[in-house]
C-alpha cells in the first residue's frame, strides 16, 4: 500500500564550517517536492515519517550538527522566504 505524502519542516544547525554539505543539499532536493525556506530551514514533501527523514539526512551531516523534523499542516505565517509564496502556502498548510 502506498503511503500518503506529508509536508515536514526540517530545521538544520550546521556547525562544521569545513564540512562538505553539498551531498546534504542534494539529498534535500531529492524529495518528492521541496522548498528552501531560509538558510537553515527547508520544507519537504514525502511519504517518509519524521524519523526516516532525520535518519536519511544525518548520513550527510557532521557529527555535531543539529536537526529537527516537524510535521506541518495546521497554520503558518512567514515573510521573505526563499521558496515561492504559492508553494509555501500550498505545502505548509495542507
Amino acid at each position: 500500500m502506498d503511503r500518503i505524502s506529508h509536508c515536514y519542516i526540517v530545521l538544520l544547525d550546521l556547525c562544521q564550517p569545513d564540512w562538505n554539505y553539498e551531498l546534504l543539499n542534494k539529498k534535500m532536493k531529492s524529495f518528492k517536492s521541496w522548498g528552501r525556506l531560509t538558510e537553515s530551514a527547508w520544507a519537504v514533501v514525502t511519504p517518509m515519517d519524521a524519523v526516516e527523514i532525520r535518519d536519511a539526512l544525518m548520513r550527510y551531516m557532521a557529527p555535531n550538527d543539529r536537526i529537527l523534523v516537524v510535521l506541518s499542516g495546521k497554520s503558518a505565517a512567514w515573510n521573505k522566504l526563499f521558496a515561492p509564496n504559492d508553494w509555501v502556502r500550498k505545502m505548509l498548510v495542507m
